[in-house]
């Protein structure tokens, strides 16, 4: 997860990077362009090409909108935004994933883990800049919106892979991401230039060995013990920003990030006692 993480903030450096010279959509699109072709060789070295075909389609059409709608509001976002900012607000995606998990996979949600996320959302407010004039405006609720296009998108993914292989998830991702941002964008093309290959590339690698690295993690540890690890991207974006553009976080920034980060180690914990209490008395856990 660590590796993981590592990776995926280097991936948003390069966002930001293309996201001062082409439209946020199109850099989505880019996104999935340069992924698909090792998506493709990965999928081929593990002979699981078929079963990206036998999928449940709507599901997948709706997570890819969601992954467009994710990725663009996103890289919108860190045009104007540092990342230590981006990832303080982005961090309510664990506690929204947790709201979703009701309604949509059926899942009895303790008071704690509401409480959670009520203090959580808090942590959101004081990050946003609760003093007038400092509210930190469209951008901060590109990254809401991103956040919650991405909790959406994780108990979706829950949902389908209960029938269809998990592969299939990366595939249609990148296939959305490629066709329907360029289709989004092509009004507004920017002609890619040449002297951004090395960009390209490297946005192919990082969420490459990102993605891996992050199946990896998950399907050799408990979730509620790997979890708790992604909360290392706010050091990575707080590291990257100052050596890259010399900003620093504020203490709003960092209260913000204090408050929702506690919040998530609680629902964690709270969810790994739970686990290990219905193990010890042959509870099914659901």
């Amino acid at each position: 997860m660590l590796v993981a993480v590592a990776f995926f903030a280097l991936m948003d450096v390069v966002l930001k990077l293309l996201g001062q010279h082409y439209p946020a959509v199109q850099v989505a699109a880019l996104r999935g362009w340069t992924a698909l072709p090792l998506v493709l060789a990965y999928l081929a070295a593990r002979r699981s090409w078929a079963h990206v075909w036998r999928v449940r389609w709507p599901l997948h059409a709706l997570r890819g909108v969601l992954a467009v709608v994710m990725l663009t509001s996103f890289t919108w976002s860190l045009q104007t935004l540092p990342l230590a900012n981006a990832y303080t607000l982005f961090f309510v995606a664990p506690l929204l994933i947790t709201l979703l998990a009701i309604p949509l996979l059926g899942e009895r949600v303790p008071r704690a883990h509401l409480g959670s996320v009520v203090a959580g959302l808090v942590g959101v407010v004081i990050a946003l800049r609760p003093v007038p004039g400092a509210f930190l405006g469209w951008a901060g609720l590109a990254v809401l919106l991103s956040a919650a296009c991405y909790a959406a998108s994780v108990v979706l993914g829950r949902l389908a892979c209960r029938t269809d292989a998990p592969d299939s998830l990366v595939w249609w991702s990148m296939v959305a991401l490629a066709v329907g941002g360029t289709a989004l964008a092509w009004p507004h093309w920017q002609p890619v230039q040449a002297q951004h290959a090395g960009l390209l590339v490297a946005l192919a690698v990082t969420g490459f060995i990102a993605q891996l690295a992050i199946t990896e993690a998950f399907r050799h540890g408990q979730a509620s013990a790997v979890a708790p690890f992604e909360y290392s991207a706010l050091l990575w974006g707080v590291a990257l920003d100052a050596l890259l553009w010399r900003v620093w976080p504020d203490g709003y920034t960092l209260l913000g990030a204090a408050v929702i980060v506690a919040a998530g180690l609680y629902l964690l914990r709270h969810e790994r006692l739970h686990a290990q209490r219905d193990v010890h008395t042959g509870t099914p856990h659901p």
